[in-house]
Order: structure tokens, then sequence, then C-alpha cells
């Protein structure tokens, strides 16, 4: 498995051809990759001729147009309005227009670098906790990472988001969160008939009682807050949107807002850096020289003590590590977009009422735009000559919207990470490769079982 001149790490199962609407149906209640075709890792453009609903395009310059240029032209697409809205509805994520513009104008201070540098230390308790709890399961036998790593996820989004807020259970927040994704997370025929969201869908009106529970954890979390007031000297996430404001108009977070906004922090952003740190780890394990290279830089620039927010910078390795694992791995591996006019993109003409989807997996994998697409090399990203087109790396997305946690999300990655490897060494388990399946996010199935040794007693 580490035989790097024979192997490659773990390869996605992607469609050998275009599949038909119930073939894709029962592609997407495994795994939404299956429904990505071969031919999206050489074409541009794949077109759905038979049916005209819909285009697969992994040619930057037509995602820019979509991502960018028009982008008033390309809402979210219906199938992550149907899947996300009972729990989100109208978050930053899923609104359009000026609901969304405001949301972005309030929050984007609440991300800004001085602020995400503040909840560094937070961060850096959570990697030194879970370095404490992974010790102690090594003893045992291998450790799933991957379960590792969404603990350690989950408690810093919730310590970063409703820290001090006594009462407010984050177990019971953690089960209801789970409970959520796992429902809503299948797709139906009627989403893949593109049948309009206010057509009920009965499997997920079992879900409405999970939905209520975490809105109202949400809301007791937000009006203990205004009740108390700020807790701490910079506050966290909750303090910082409470006091968010739209520069223009001076509009300010309703309950709703909040509790819409929070959540969506909360499920995105701990799945996807969860996500990302475990397929690093994988990586790592899979190629141990490269584990080797990036333990001497943490060691170099920190030695054996926990990674910090001032120690990004010297740590340009790791963070190569992590920008490499969320390019052959990105947890969004396929996202929508729907037409609301006629287009032009190019060569490509696109109706009103046909989707866009736009297949990262495949995009981050192109052949016409990646030297050994399917290879770990973390050295890829070293290089500022070498930077790829700013459209054909969109783990987070692109344009206007690109995520605004962005950079929440690779402080938290770089600081775990380089913590755990100045701490231990990891080995794959034989047998125990994950197979990447994708639900709403890709998700390594299987987990990310290591066998795990302390570096110093």
């Amino acid at each position: 498995m580490n035989d790097q001149t024979h192997t490659k790490p773990v390869q996605p199962e992607l469609a050998q051809t275009v599949l038909s609407t119930f073939q894709t149906l029962r592609s997407v209640r495994k795994n939404v990759l299956g429904i990505i075709p071969q031919e999206s890792l050489h074409k541009t453009v794949i077109s759905d001729e038979k049916r005209h609903r819909w285009h697969m395009v992994t040619d930057p310059a037509k995602l820019r147009h979509v991502m960018k240029d028009n982008l008033a032209n390309y809402p979210k697409s219906l199938t992550m309005r149907v899947l996300l809205r009972p729990g989100l509805w109208d978050s930053i994520l899923l609104s359009e227009g000026a609901q969304w513009k405001w949301q972005r104008l309030a929050l984007a201070s609440v991300f800004s670098p001085r602020n995400v540098a503040g909840l560094g230390p937070v961060m850096t308790t959570a990697a030194e906790k879970i370095c404490a709890d992974i010790a102690t399961k090594a003893k045992s036998g291998p450790v799933d990472l991957y379960d590792e790593m969404v603990r350690v996820t989950f408690d810093i989004i919730a310590n970063v988001t409703f820290s001090g807020d006594e009462g407010l259970d984050g177990d019971t927040m953690h089960g209801l969160i789970n409970a959520y994704t796992q429902t809503v997370g299948k797709l139906t025929l009627l989403d893949i008939l593109a049948v309009p969201e206010w057509v009920p869908r009965p499997s997920r009106l079992m879900a409405r009682h999970t939905i209520k529970a975490l809105h109202r954890q949400a809301d007791k979390a937000i009006e203990m807050r205004r009740k108390s007031g700020q807790h701490g000297p910079s506050g966290d996430l909750l303090d910082l949107m409470l006091k968010a404001e739209d520069p223009n108009s001076g509009r300010r977070m309703t309950t709703k807002d909040l509790r819409d906004n929070l959540l969506t922090f909360i499920i995105a952003g701990h799945e996807t850096t969860a996500l990302a740190l475990s397929w690093a780890l994988y990586l790592l394990a899979f190629d141990p020289d490269r584990q080797n290279k990036a333990r001497a830089e943490v060691q170099a620039a920190i030695g054996n003590r926990s990674a910090t927010a001032s120690d990004l910078a010297n740590l340009p390795y790791v963070r190569a590590v992590i920008d490499e694992a969320l390019r052959l791995y990105p947890p969004a591996a396929l996202i929508g977009r729907n037409a609301l006019k006629d287009d032009q993109i190019g060569d490509l003409q696109v109706k009103a009422g046909e989707a866009i989807m736009i297949p990262i997996l495949a995009l981050h994998r192109h052949r016409n735009l990646w030297d050994h697409p399917d290879d770990f090399l973390p050295e890829r990203w070293l290089d500022a000559d070498q930077a790829p087109d700013r459209f054909a790396y969109i783990p987070f997305g692109a344009g206007p919207r690109v995520c605004i946690g962005a950079s929440f999300a690779i402080q938290e990655s770089v600081i775990i990470l380089a913590t755990l490897l100045a701490r231990f060494k990891f080995e794959a388990v034989p047998d125990k490769t994950p197979k990447p399946v994708m639900i709403i996010t890709m998700r390594p199935e299987g987990g990310v079982w290591m066998n795990v040794t302390p570096l110093q007693d």
C-alpha cells in the first residue's frame, strides 16, 4: 500500500456512462460520486442530450461565469435547498439575492483575520485534548481517526459558538445534528425529477421532530446569551454575531437569523474540517516519506508542543498537505446551480431552468488542469508560480459566495494536524482502506483506521 511506484491513493468510483433517471436515483442513494461520469475527467462539458435538463461543467472559464460574472442568474440548486432548508432555512448558505447580500456584509467582520486568530486558543486546547484521547485509545489497538476528527472539530465549533453557556447540552446538540444530517442527506425520486420544494418529501416529514428539537436548542442558547451579555474579553462567534450589522443599513440579526447561521456553521463547519483532516491523515499514512517530511517541518517549527494560530506561517508544508487532501477528496464533491434565464457561456447554450452541475471532484482531478492528477503531491502547492486557476481549485467554492469560514477551517486544520504530527506516528491498518462515499459530503466509509505510535512517553 505504501509503495507509490505501483499504487495511488484510493480512487473514487465514477460512472462509466451518463446514467438514466432511475439509475441516478439508485446510485445517489448509495454514493453520489457514482453519477459523475469518468469522461468528466477529460471533457470540459457533458450535457444531458436526451432530457436537456443539465450540463456538467469542469471548465474554469465557464465556472468563473457561473460562480462570479453572472452569479445572479445561477442560484443554489433545487436539490440543495430541498435537502438543507428544513434545518437551515434562510442562512447565508441557502439564501439568495438581497437576503444573502446583507447577511454576507454583516458576517464579514465576524470572520476577519483578527477574529479568526483570536479563536486559535480554543483550537489548540481541543487539539491537546484529542491527542490525550488518541494516546489512551492507541494502547488498546488501532484507532479510527475519522471518529476522532469528528469529535475534535465538533468540540471546537461548539466551544467557539456556544462557549460558557450553562444549560446547553453539547451531547444532545451533537446527537440532533447527526440525526438531522443522516435523515435529510438522501435524495428521493422527487428530488431527481426536480419536483418543486413545496411538494412534501415523506421521508423528511419524519425528521420534523429532530429539526424542531435542534431549533429549540439553538434558540435557547441565543436567548441565554442575549440575557447574559458577552461572557469574555474577545467573545466567541455568537457574541460576534450578536454585534454584527449590515454596514449599509445597520440591520442586525434576529434570533431566527442567528439560529439559521449558527446551525450552518456548526453543521457545515465541523464535518467538512473533520473530513479534510481524516483524508489528510489517510494520505500521510499512505505515504510515510511525506509524513516524515511534514513532521520534520512541525518539529523544526514547534518542537513537541501544541501548534497555535501564530505558528501557521511556519508550517507551509502542513498547509500544503491539507490543500492536497482537499483537492483529492473535496468534502462537497458535487454541487449544483439552476439557471434563471437563458444564457450563453462561451460555446455552451443554457436555457432557463436547466441545471449546471459542478463535479468538484472531477475538476480537481481533470487531466487538462493538473499534472499527475490522482497522485498525492503536496509539493505542488509550494510554488506560487504554479498556482492553479482560481476556478480550477474550489474546495470552499469561489467568487462572491466563497465559504465565509474558509480561513477558520484552514487555521483549525493546520493547528490540529501539526499537533498530531508532533506527538504521533501514523501507520495504515492493512485491509482497512477507506472508501470515498458521498451522501451530502464525501466521507471515508469504513473509517480511517491507524496504528498510532506516540513519539515520546
